[in-house]
């Protein structure tokens, strides 16, 4: 019994220690939480400010897309001046509301999924806390795509509809959804699909594999950490460029077969549709047009993108970072 008291304290004590020690665990479970947060209000951001950015180059880009029209440099001059003409300044950026409502969700998925990925991956191959190598670089950007466009895929249709009607067809985003269900069924929202993910498997991998690298390299030749934000623009462009280019013939399916419902037109198939544009336009002139503008818009669009993200990024850990010294 007197063994038993003399005891009590030690225990009790040893017991008031024990809490100091498990406090990591929720520690490490709020720093996930926030690195998660941050990914997704970084590529939020990040979307909309590319997406914005390019918008009336984009909505020209798919009217030539969804059109049996000759695409040059001068015809798409000639129509986005048209355009500002006959319906005004704001038109050109007609259909940007719903690319918002689509890139935003899309955007902050994509990015954090790509963080998520990557390090999912590292672990698996014993690569944690270092850059990956080359094949799982593209596997983790491929997966980030394939996860983002599949979660906001309506939205994409949804907005590729409104970039292509006049605005007295379609009054607004929750209109379009109405009409298309009402009109061609529920099952056209995902008309394209198959297309889709099969372009952003190499578009989104190759886009964040070839900026990855880039980063890479620059590290190791310049000794630096981190690139200037010029540097990143200039990386971001070149991952555009490429990735895009590597899936483009998708794309124009994709968005034939998106707005087939409002341009005559009845895609059944992958196959099909690409057999019908080949035929009536050519293999160049018919899957790649539009593309020279994309070469354009494209590293424009990505290159503001990945920097945007990145730039967010540290500012997010420097803000938290000194909100945690504060305290």
């Amino acid at each position: 019994m007197g063994n038993g008291v003399r005891e009590g304290p030690v225990d009790f004590k040893g017991q008031d220690v024990e809490p100091v020690t498990s406090t990591p665990l929720p520690s490490e479970d709020n720093q996930e939480k926030k690195k998660v947060l941050n990914s997704l209000m970084s590529g939020a951001l990040a979307g909309a400010v590319a997406k914005t950015a390019v918008a009336p180059l984009d909505r020209t880009k798919i009217m030539f897309q969804v059109s049996s029209k000759r695409f040059s440099a001068k015809e798409a001059y000639r129509l986005i001046y048209r355009t500002y003409l006959n319906e005004g300044f704001w038109s050109l950026w007609r259909g940007n509301s719903a690319t918002m409502v689509r890139v935003i969700p899309y955007a902050a998925i994509q990015f954090c999924a790509h963080e998520e990925y990557k390090q999912l991956l590292g672990s698996y191959y014993g690569f944690q806390g270092k850059a990956l190598t080359p094949f799982p670089r593209f596997i983790a950007g491929s997966l980030a795509g394939t996860t983002a466009a599949m979660l906001t895929y309506p939205l994409d249709m949804v907005r590729a509809r409104m970039a292509v009607t006049p605005k007295e067809m379609y009054s607004n985003i929750v209109h379009v959804f109405i009409r298309i269900s009402r009109e061609e069924g529920l099952k056209t929202l995902y008309r394209g699909f198959t297309p889709t993910i099969l372009g952003v498997i190499p578009y989104a991998g190759l886009s964040f594999f070839t900026y990855e690298t880039l980063k890479k390299l620059h590290a190791d030749h310049s000794g630096k950490s981190q690139p200037s934000p010029p540097e990143r623009l200039l990386f971001g462009a070149c991952a555009g460029l490429i990735g895009q280019s590597a899936s483009y013939p998708l794309d124009v399916v994709r968005r034939r077969m998106q707005t087939a419902g409002v341009m005559g037109h009845t895609y059944s198939s992958i196959l099909l549709t690409m057999q019908e544009i080949v035929r009536e336009e050519g293999l160049i002139r018919g899957l790649y047009k539009g593309l020279s503008m994309n070469w354009v818009k494209g590293p424009i669009a990505v290159g503001i993108s990945f920097t945007t993200f990145d730039l967010t990024q540290i500012l997010l850990r420097k803000l938290q970072h000194s909100t945690n010294v504060e305290r």
